[in-house]
């Protein structure tokens, strides 16, 4: 039986960084159209049968916040945060499959009973992340090498995973780098899609969003274009190839990074 594609949820209200998010994650997966389908779920709903048309799930990047006041979210904020938490408690419950980053990290701790605030915010470009003892053993980030560079760009953290969530990475700047709960599902605070030009572009849609001073942007992109960020993509390939649709998965895996 051949297994259903993965879905990349889009929850970034820009479509042009839309767009370009999709394509790195599709790129970083390896996978075409067909095994990694998308939904913009700014504009539209999660459907009813979304479990049951897809393997999994790898939600993106956003704007948004949740630890925004309640009486600033507009509806559509509201009413996307409600869709990924379905996603979430039915990954949790191993009853689908599903990686959550950056913004998304926020809604899967808040559900799950942790907190986030903004007292973890990281600035914008390459940031270095060590994966911990645990991280050794897991199917996905037991691959990667135990310290790298990743892309990151937020305004909020937590010092600790949820509960039931097992620790995967940290640095000192955002304690909780990734976590995974039970065995299906997994959230990354860091970007594991874009390669440095791709982040560069997105930086340019976002340069007034506060994330950095719109007059650093040349220098800060020509900061992030000389990091290297090897293996976020890696562990992407990892979840698509124990995930995604059933040829991928029979493909061999690549071989380990040194540290």
């Amino acid at each position: 039986m051949t297994r259903p594609p993965l879905l990349y949820v889009c929850v970034r209200p820009q479509q042009g960084a839309a767009v370009a998010e999709y394509e790195s994650f599709r790129q970083a997966t390896r996978l075409d159209e067909s095994g990694l389908a998308q939904h913009d779920l700014v504009r539209e709903p999660l459907p009813d049968d979304v479990f049951d048309r897809y393997s999994g799930f790898l939600v993106g990047g956003s704007p948004f916040n949740t630890t925004d006041p309640e009486s600033t979210k507009t509806d559509v904020q509201r009413r996307l945060e409600a869709d990924l938490e379905r996603i979430a408690a039915r990954a949790a419950s191993a009853e689908t499959t599903a990686l959550f980053t950056c913004y998304g990290i926020g809604v899967v701790t808040r559900l799950l009973g942790g907190e986030v605030s903004r007292a973890y915010p990281e600035d914008t470009g390459a940031t270095v992340v060590s994966l911990v003892p645990e991280a050794q053993s897991d199917p996905i980030f037991g691959e990667l090498a135990t310290r790298f560079s990743a892309l990151t760009a937020h305004k909020e953290g937590s010092a600790e995973p949820p509960p039931g969530g097992i620790l995967l990475a940290t640095n000192p700047q955002c304690p909780v780098q990734a976590y995974r709960v039970g065995d299906r599902l997994y959230a990354t605070q860091f970007h594991p899609e874009p390669t440095t030009k791709a982040f560069t572009r997105r930086m340019a849609v976002y340069r007034d969003d506060g994330y950095f001073d719109a007059r650093d942007y040349d220098r800060i992109a020509g900061q992030v274009l000389a990091a290297s960020v090897t293996e976020p993509v890696r562990l992407l390939r990892a979840f698509a190839r124990r995930f995604g649709p059933a040829e991928l998965a029979a493909s061999r895996p690549e071989p380990p990074t040194a540290p």
